[in-house]
């Protein structure tokens, strides 16, 4: 066991040697640790002022006017895309995609990325059915919608499934060292981005959602996404690198 520091001289040497273990550690890891705190913290900090906001009864400012907007502007066109992107967003879409890129990384044999991307597709979808039910929110009924839900509306989970595969292809992307990740990076941010944004609209326009649980479904999802990321990818590990062999039983 190290002898603790006893003299002034002892303790000036130590503290040094702490800063500047610090300032390697903050090299090295710094955009990690700004990944957490800029897609964990500041998410779950949104969505804990949601949640406050819920269960002190209030209701959100922005949310009638915003589906009152969206209503007074429909037309059967914007009907169809809405219903499209309900689809897409999550049955016919975000689901078998999720189960299929998995299947694939697992077939690859990309163990660490099918790792993240199933702990963080997963766990996003019973993270929304357990808030659901924990929040018991109704669903908006200031109309009769064309596409009516039955079940609890906070936190939407079309929101949060979009915004979690999108996440998770976006932080695979862009921390491929590899031509086809330089090559994708931005055309996922750009059509992941509007995909996102048009099943949020969707769900508001056809009156099955409140905006706050489009944004609440946004805010969990980033969270968890990047937890989920940092827990997976702790320290020095990066996606898509190569996979410790494991070391052999000589018992």
């Amino acid at each position: 066991m190290a002898r603790s520091p006893q003299t002034p001289a002892e303790i000036a040497q130590t503290a040094r040697q702490e800063a500047r273990f610090g300032a390697a550690f903050l090299r090295i890891h710094g955009p990690r640790l700004l990944l957490v705190f800029f897609g964990v913290l500041l998410p779950l900090w949104g969505f804990g002022g949601l949640v406050e906001e819920l269960h002190e009864g209030e209701p959100f400012v922005f949310d009638a006017p915003v589906l009152e907007l969206l209503h007074g502007h429909a037309t059967p066109a914007l009907d169809q895309m809405a219903l499209a992107a309900t689809a897409v967003g999550y049955a016919w879409g975000v689901m078998p995609f999720d189960v299929g890129f998995v299947l694939v990384l697992a077939w690859r044999r990309h163990v660490r990325e099918g790792l993240f991307a199933a702990v963080a597709l997963l766990g996003s979808a019973l993270l929304n059915v357990g808030a659901k039910h924990q929040f018991q929110r109704m669903r908006p009924a200031l109309w009769t919608s064309i596409a009516p839900e039955h079940t609890y509306s906070f936190p939407s989970g079309h929101a949060m499934g979009s915004m979690t595969l999108v996440l998770t292809l976006l932080l695979l992307c862009w921390s491929a060292r590899t031509p086809w990740g330089s090559r994708w990076r931005w055309p996922v941010t750009v059509l992941g981005a509007l995909f996102v944004l048009w099943v949020g609209w969707a769900r508001v326009y056809l009156g099955v959602h409140y905006p706050s649980d489009i944004l609440a479904g946004w805010c969990g999802a980033a969270a968890w996404t990047a937890g989920a990321y940092a827990l997976v990818f702790r320290g020095t590990l990066k996606p898509w690198g190569a996979v410790p062999k494991p070391v052999p039983d000589l018992a």
